[in-house]
């Protein structure tokens, strides 16, 4: 009888072991959440070495060409800026010269009038 009673015992406490829930609330102090906005607007302005592999005046060409390059080199973030009449065709965001320049001088042998263009100096 107390071998009955032991074992109940026993899977009783273990049921009420396992059903138990819990809530976990995470506060968090408002300047955190203003320093990460800042931190991303910062980031956002940031100016980057980038190269330029394509010049031309119409959309469908720079849309070919952009697509070209994230063939030719996936690794490297591409986008078409248009500045009346022409759109230019730049990749790469490289934060140092020396590794924009190792990137340029590979994507220079696939296209030859790409250029490396400086960050832009902020005043």
């Amino acid at each position: 009888m107390k071998k009955i009673i032991y074992t109940l015992f026993i899977i009783y406490s273990t049921n009420s072991l396992v059903a138990q829930e819990g809530k976990i609330t995470i506060s968090q102090d408002q300047q955190i959440t203003q320093l990460l906005d800042l931190y991303k607007k910062a980031l956002n302005k940031t100016e980057y070495y980038r190269i330029q592999v394509g010049f031309v005046s119409d959309d469908r060409k720079a849309r070919e060409i952009k697509n070209n390059v994230e063939i030719d080199f996936p690794e490297l973030p591409s986008r078409i800026d248009f500045d009346s009449p022409t759109y230019r065709i730049r990749v790469g965001r490289f934060k140092s010269k020396l590794e924009a320049e190792r990137k340029f001088n590979e994507v220079r042998k696939k296209y030859p009038n790409a250029m490396l263009l400086k960050p832009k100096k902020s005043t």
